[in-house]
């Protein structure tokens, strides 16, 4: 599996704002967005905390994906 790459965060008066590569990916808010920030305070993996957040992580099914002729000749 990858190391997530790109995502960065905003704290905005208890409501966090995640990006990936400049584009919006999850806004947190109450008990999540203070789960987060401690989380994150912790010392824990910030891109991997933010993919799994974001629900943007490896899901283990893109080498399958890479083969779908949709996607051949890519």
């Amino acid at each position: 599996m990858g190391t997530p790459e790109g995502f960065t965060y905003r704290d905005e008066h208890g409501t966090v704002t995640i990006t990936h590569h400049g584009r919006p990916a999850g806004t947190l808010r109450g008990s999540a967005a203070a789960r987060f920030l401690a989380a994150v305070a912790r010392g824990d993996d910030q891109q991997l905390l933010m993919a799994r957040v974001t629900g943007n992580y490896k899901h283990g099914n893109e080498r399958r994906a890479r083969e779908h002729p949709r996607n051949r000749g890519r």
